[in-house]
């Protein structure tokens, strides 16, 4: 006989859960309060975890977080010492540089602040346009390596490319040579265990950056490692916006023709980029190790370039990934220029945009004409609007779908990176960019841009949809904005 408990038993139980749910809810809410960084955010989760915890409680612990702590402060401990010598050591490589307007010395500390790590002389920088030539030398540079290779990578597909690239990092390791991956666990879903494991099994030292797993109290989806890295022997970088897989070589028939961009980087800011590397495997890797490589700098004393790696993400103690944006906009004196595939910005962010606008900066922003993410699309037309009535220029690009992550100020100044305009990537994720001073890298980034803008169309007033139904799409699609 099967027994049933009576009426009176259910109710005391799911009283019992009840309690429960609105008890973690009222504490909840009350950390909401105490965290959360702005006052809309507190209010919305606090109401939500209060009168919804059924609900908003396994979201707001899923989502909620605007901070993930510890890690870099760890890591700085563990390596205090070994990094007060390379730091030492890329201070002293290297040619001086020519002293700097005073604008952009401003916007030099700015840099070194932000990525806690000082402004190298003597590097070379070199732009690699689409995912054909970005991924014909990174090949033929993992090919090349002796010592070690470092790659970090936000998505990894199990493709032609992707498999190519696990098949160069094996040949690698069989080789002889230390290979090391981190990839993000969130932007590899789907990839399958078995593609990884085949790389351990070669001798690939291969760690998830899994801000998501269930492992040290670690419930959280919010946090997305969205670097691109690739270093060579310490003497060869390779950064930007270009993941692993067949979407770059505009193989996606949605996407059709793919616009990326990454830049190749040799000299002293080699070791920052290693030094971020580093920190995200000690952490991948639970601490255990850190990879085994050279610090010593190898300047090219010809290098015209002056650069720094700039890692931004929510374990900074400050906000650096609006940091970025923010620093290159105060900067700019005659023009703005950014390539963006979303057009989310945070409110400091737009209106130092705007406040470009009114000093006589000329602000041009290339955007994608196809969308991507569909919530995304829709929560851009809540923004898009507002730019074009201050004056800034919106060039939707219609050749194909551009991904790449760049911004151009006046003639000496610009970054090639991962960061997106949007709040996800100046609040919540992992991001590096690679800022460059000079003119000869800055106009080769003005005449890659000027060839995308004449593949692009001017945006107008009109343009933006204004029916009932799009506009409350909009206005729901913003609601998601931060964990898109």
């Amino acid at each position: 006989m099967i027994y049933a408990a009576p009426p009176s038993q259910w109710l005391m139980w799911w009283a019992v859960l009840a309690t429960v749910f609105h008890t973690i809810g009222i504490l909840s809410a009350l950390h909401a309060v105490l965290k959360c960084r702005t006052s809309e955010g507190a209010i919305a989760w606090g109401l939500s975890l209060l009168f919804f915890p059924y609900l908003a409680l396994p979201a707001y612990w899923a989502f909620g977080k605007d901070k993930f702590t510890g890690y870099v402060q760890r890591f700085k401990r563990h390596q205090q010492a070994r990094r007060n010598e390379w730091l030492e050591q890329v201070r002293e490589a290297g040619p001086r540089a020519k002293p700097l307007s005073p604008d952009l010395d401003q916007a030099r500390v700015g840099f070194e602040h932000l990525a806690d790590f000082p402004l190298t002389h003597g590097n070379r920088v070199d732009l690699l346009i689409d995912g054909e030539q970005a991924y014909q030398e990174m090949f033929q540079a993992i090919g090349q390596a002796k010592s070690y290779v470092l790659a970090e990578y936000f998505i990894i597909q199990n493709d032609g490319v992707g498999n190519q690239f696990r098949e160069a990092l094996m040949e690698r390791a069989r080789a002889g040579v230390k290979v090391y991956l981190v990839y993000d666990e969130f932007g590899c879903l789907g990839v399958g265990r078995a593609f990884f494991e085949e790389m351990r099994e070669a001798g690939v030292e291969v760690v998830a950056f899994a801000p998501g797993g269930w492992t040290k109290g670690r419930l959280q989806i919010n946090f997305r490692n969205h670097r691109k890295i690739l270093v060579v022997d310490g003497q060869l970088a390779h950064v930007g916006g270009i993941n692993i897989g067949d979407d770059a070589l505009g193989l996606n028939k949605f996407y059709g023709l793919w616009r990326d961009t990454n830049v190749s980087l040799t000299g002293p800011a080699v070791q920052g980029v290693q030094a971020v590397f580093c920190r995200d495997y000690y952490w991948a890797s639970g601490g255990k190790s850190i990879p085994e490589i050279d610090w010593v700098p190898n300047p090219d004393h010809d290098g015209p370039d002056s650069a720094v790696y700039v890692a931004a993400g929510p374990a900074d103690q400050t906000d650096t990934g609006t940091g970025v944006f923010l620093n290159s906009i105060y900067t700019a004196r005659r023009r703005i220029w950014l390539a963006t595939p979303y057009f989310l910005p945070t409110a400091p962010v737009l209106s130092a945009l705007q406040t470009a606008v009114l000093r006589g900066v000329e602000v041009k922003i290339i955007i994608p004409f196809k969308r991507d993410i569909l919530l995304a699309y829709l929560a851009a037309f809540v923004y898009l609007p507002e730019a074009l009535r201050c004056g800034i220029e919106i060039h939707r690009f219609k050749a194909g779908y551009t991904h790449q992550k760049v911004m151009l100020i006046d003639d000496e100044l610009s970054w090639v990176g991962s960061s997106n305009m949007d709040a996800r990537s100046m609040d919540l994720n992992f991001e590096g960019n690679l800022v460059v001073f000079g003119a000869r890298f800055a106009s080769t980034v003005e005449r890659m841009l000027k060839l995308d803008l004449e593949r692009c169309e001017r945006m107008k007033a009109e343009d933006c949809p204004k029916g009932l139904f799009f506009r409350f799409a909009v206005r729901f699609a913003r609601l998601f904005e931060n964990i898109l």
